[in-house]
């Protein structure tokens, strides 16, 4: 069973998540927040090269297409090589973190939280994405086809399922853990008559349109036009790809909602790297309003700083995760 603290913790998280500012962090508003010079530091003897990692979830074309001003924008502030790395899974990002084979990257709150275990707290999050309103946070969804018949979670009862990717927040842990708590069998046979990994987000939605799973889990924020896939998240940016109308799917669950993941650096890497990064990515929205809403796939008003206490739900969750797969075999 999930700790008592962890389940206050939970009971704390919808609120958390929805704040518009957490108290004492600096954020993209502040008047103080301005892009670095341009300009070459000296911290550049340690860091000769920026290894920037991009999750799966998205095929790799358009993850390069949306990363690359972003990238040549890094590499003329800080006038130092930067190298994009998409990788094919969730998994091949917390690996390169934990190699040494990467300095940043923007990841989801399990694969921070994962990646944070896996390297005994070697990485560290820099800053959180806030939508338009100032949130921080956006929900899991679960989207079957409009001409399933299926209208609600429990007529998903015996049907098929697919997760997103073992690593994914939205499409995988918090729907599990979520499930759970309201007493639905996660496993399958349990609820549902089969589940399997779609390999990310858009390969879900895509296997629920093709019929191949009757529903998948994914992402979406809260804000915006539901006919558009609102305002950002994976509906949002499948809709604006022409791979998707919403009209040809439906949602029949929304989990609460979650904390948005972290830009993440490795910790062993010098201080002054850590804060100009930050502070680029804080300037980020107020300066490079176009850069800013596409790596965040949507609408942004920019980012506030993150600490580690943000995401220590996240981590315990993945600890539960792991301790039931141990059970299970």
């Amino acid at each position: 069973m999930i700790a008592r603290r962890s389940l206050g913790l939970l009971a704390l998280a919808p609120a958390l998540a929805q704040a518009q500012v957490l108290p004492g962090r600096r954020s993209t508003q502040d008047a103080d927040v301005t892009m670095p010079e341009p300009g070459r530091r000296a911290w550049a003897a340690q860091v000769p090269v920026i290894r920037y990692g991009i999750m799966g979830g998205e095929n790799e074309a358009d993850r390069l297409g949306r990363f690359e001003p972003y990238r040549a924008l890094i590499e003329r502030i800080f006038q130092v090589p930067t190298r994009l790395f998409p990788a094919s899974d969730y998994a091949g990002v917390m690996q390169g973190l934990g190699a040494k084979q990467l300095e940043l990257a923007a990841l989801g709150p399990s694969a921070y939280a994962g990646a944070w275990m896996d390297t005994d707290g070697g990485i560290e999050p820099l800053t959180i994405t806030q939508q338009g309103d100032g949130s921080i946070s956006y929900v899991a969804v679960m989207v079957v086809r409009a001409d399933s018949g299926i209208t609600t979670l429990e007529q998903m009862r015996g049907r098929s399922l697919a997760w997103a990717d073992p690593n994914s927040t939205s499409g995988y842990l918090i729907p599990r853990f979520q499930l759970r708590r309201a007493g639905i069998g996660v496993e399958p046979g349990q609820f549902f008559g089969r589940t399997g990994f779609a390999g990310g987000h858009e390969q879900g939605v895509i296997a629920v349109l093709q019929r191949q799973y009757d529903g998948c889990v994914t992402h979406a924020s809260t804000l915006g036009d539901p006919a558009q896939g609102y305002s950002r998240g994976n509906l949002r940016s499948m809709v604006d790809k022409g791979m998707l109308r919403m009209a040809d799917v439906r949602i029949v669950w929304t989990s609460e909602p979650i904390m948005n993941g972290p830009l993440a650096v490795r910790a062993d890497l010098p201080a002054e790297f850590k804060r100009d990064i930050q502070t680029m990515q804080l300037a980020l929205a107020k300066t490079y309003p176009d850069i800013a809403r596409q790596i965040a796939r949507g609408d942004t008003l920019g980012a506030v700083e993150a600490r580690h206490e943000d995401y220590a739900l996240f981590v315990e969750m993945r600890r539960e995760e792991a301790a039931a797969r141990r059970r299970r075999s």
